[in-house]
């Protein structure tokens, strides 16, 4: 699990989307916006981080209330990618989207990031 870095948040505001580069960073992608006071991410954080690491798979985030660019990613968050809820996650499969969802457990997660729905 890594945090996404400023560049990359900004690149996907001016962008329209996350680059390429991070979208197919493994098979199977999941990115997860959210703000770090929602006790759902909080709940989704501790069992992200004890999944062990795979190299299919790559979970990448950023609680971006904590950051210098809150507001034009929020903004950018609910108005391009229509989602005003946190956590907000996008899955893809070889660079490109398959899923969305905002909280869901660790069974679901796993679904939808290797494809299953």
């Amino acid at each position: 699990m890594r945090k996404l870095s400023r560049d990359e948040c900004l690149t996907a505001v001016e962008g329209g989307e996350f680059a390429t580069s991070l979208r197919s960073a493994a098979a199977s992608v999941a990115i997860v916006l959210t703000q770090s006071w929602c006790p759902q991410w909080a709940w989704m954080r501790s069992y992200l981080e004890a999944l062990p690491p795979h190299p299919s798979r790559e979970i990448l985030w950023v609680e971006y209330d904590r950051e210098d660019f809150f507001e034009p990613f929020m903004k950018f968050k609910e108005k391009v990618f229509k989602n005003d809820q946190v956590p907000y996650v996008r899955y893809y499969r070889e660079g490109i989207l398959v899923s969305e969802s905002n909280f869901i457990d660790q069974g679901g997660f796993l679904r939808l990031l290797s494809g299953i729905h």
